[in-house]
């Protein structure tokens, strides 16, 4: 089913006259909504747009559902996505963990073998294979065309419980995150959601309306006020163009060519002042020759880049996400002797296993 026009739209008009008609105004004063048409709805033809809206979820369920598919491992289990009909499987790669061998079962039930292709750890991605005939294969959306306030709805295996579905809108577009250990990897421009993302969910389908996958629900926000758990109603998911690019490509040559993350070309270590307080980000090995002749040497402290503090590791990673290969970057150090200055680092391409 595709809701690209007709009763899907009037019943989304229809919800959001009812969401207006309902908003209270302050001291009794009557409401004022800018921009916004009034429109009135009789009680029978509001009460048929919410049952068709409720249809439009129910179809769309079982349109999505059959290509999202459970992935166990001796460890664990998550979520993944059909990817084409020759039965390669899109997922996290913290949901392959490193595993070789899998068992992947799908919505109808039927279980088979599953095998690495390989993974991309820098983005969080893997690819799965499974010889299996007659597989509905998910189709992606172009996740630039999203917008703030669209609705979603998440299918995966949360906690076990396969094929489960929830829904939200997309909160926020552009974020970067960084994911807990032991993967600890920094994903620029994912999407933010209301939809809740339970584990298990991780590696599944974020869909639209008109039945698309728009990203792969990858990890909910920690709040630190509550001890670190899961912080309702803030979730996050790699967006769909990225993830049919890196699948593509380990579909097609066995590996990432072409990732478009941006790196210097340095190990490095953060550095703790005697105030406990983060100083800096300690340069010890330096593994690209373009980096060497740019005058970066080990022992040299980067504490910021283009203007922007990196006091933190986790601010230069930050950083560098958001940046493309090639780019040209003027690093902040002080080198060991206590002296500062600044050099010019031309970033390289960041490879599932380097900084080529």
């Amino acid at each position: 089913m595709r809701i690209r026009s007709g009763t899907g739209t009037a019943a989304l008009l229809a919800l959001g006259a009812l969401l207006a008609s309902c908003a209270a105004a302050p001291s009794g004063a009557p409401a004022k909504v800018a921009n916004i048409p009034k429109l009135s709805l009789s009680p029978a033809s509001l009460s048929q747009s919410l049952l068709v809206l409720q249809q439009a979820y129910v179809d769309l369920y079982k349109e999505v559902s059959p290509s999202v598919v459970q992935i166990s491992t001796k460890a664990d289990l998550g979520s993944g996505i059909i990817f084409n009909a020759q039965g390669d499987i899109v997922t996290n790669n913290h949901v392959a963990n490193g595993f070789k061998d899998f068992v992947v079962t799908l919505a109808n039930g039927k279980q088979y073998p599953g095998t690495l292709v390989n993974d991309f750890s820098p983005d969080d991605l893997a690819v799965i294979h499974i010889d299996a005939t007659g597989l509905q294969p998910a189709t992606f959306a172009n996740s630039a065309q999203l917008q703030v306030g669209d609705i979603v709805m998440a299918i995966g295996n949360p906690l076990g419980f396969q094929s489960s579905a929830t829904d939200g809108i997309i909160s926020a577009l552009g974020r970067t995150v960084s994911e807990p250990p032991p993967s600890s990897v920094t994903l620029p421009d994912v999407i933010q959601t209301s939809a809740p993302i339970n584990p298990g969910n991780s590696g599944g389908a974020l869909v639209d309306l008109e039945g698309q996958v728009v990203g792969i629900p990858t990890l909910a926000a920690l709040d630190q006020q509550l001890g670190g758990s899961q912080a309702a109603g803030i979730g996050f998911a790699i967006p769909s163009s990225l993830v049919a690019s890196i699948a593509t490509q380990i579909v097609k040559y066995g590996k990432v060519q072409n990732s478009g993350r941006s790196c210097i070309g340095v190990e490095v270590e953060q550095v703790t002042g005697a105030n406990g307080q983060d100083d800096g980000v300690l340069v010890t090995t330096i593994t690209r020759s373009a980096v060497t002749q740019s005058g970066l040497k080990a022992q040299d402290v980067i504490t910021a880049l283009d203007g922007q503090p990196t006091l933190a590791v986790q601010d230069l990673t930050d950083a560098l996400a958001n940046l493309n290969p090639g780019k040209t970057v003027t690093l902040s150090v002080t080198h060991p002797d206590g002296s500062k200055g600044t050099v010019s680092v031309t970033l390289g391409e960041l490879t599932a296993t380097s900084c080529a």
